[in-house]
């Protein structure tokens, strides 16, 4: 599964970027987190109820930060697993952009599922992602209101 995708953002990039490595922030804007926590080395872990398709789940992940450049850029590593379900693993490298007052985000994401969600079809899951997706850009912007 590949994804892509901007949105402009009403706030400073500095701002911007502090939101998106802050647990707290994070967990009010992804639709059914039921946790999130920063871990010792910088990771986080979360758990996130969801449903995809006929499937409803919680899933357990594990996010790693890697290449780092603040406030500019970075790529997220995650690992999920949904138990029965299945899996999923992926990136997305993530890019801020000064424009003006506000805040350009694109991101860059490629994933693979496996298990019971593989077995969903491309369509579905995809589909299920990018909502995902819109519900958090929705939310991370009412943010900076």
């Amino acid at each position: 599964m590949e994804q892509a995708g901007e949105h402009r953002i009403l706030s400073k990039r500095e701002e911007v970027w502090a939101s998106l490595n802050d647990p707290a922030v994070l967990a009010r804007c992804i639709d059914g987190c039921q946790s999130m926590r920063r871990l010792q080395d910088g990771s986080f872990a979360a758990s996130v109820k969801a449903k995809i398709g006929p499937i409803r789940a919680t899933f357990k992940a594990n996010l790693r930060l890697a290449d780092l450049d603040p406030p500019a850029s970075y790529v997220i590593h995650a690992d999920v697993n949904g138990g029965a379900v299945g899996f999923a693993k992926g990136s997305a490298k993530v890019f801020l952009e000064a424009d003006g007052a506000a805040t350009l985000l694109r991101y860059e994401i490629s994933a693979r599922v496996g298990g019971k969600l593989a077995q969903l079809g491309a369509r579905l899951v995809d589909g299920a992602a990018r909502k995902m997706a819109a519900d958090f850009f929705a939310a991370f912007s009412l943010e900076f209101a």
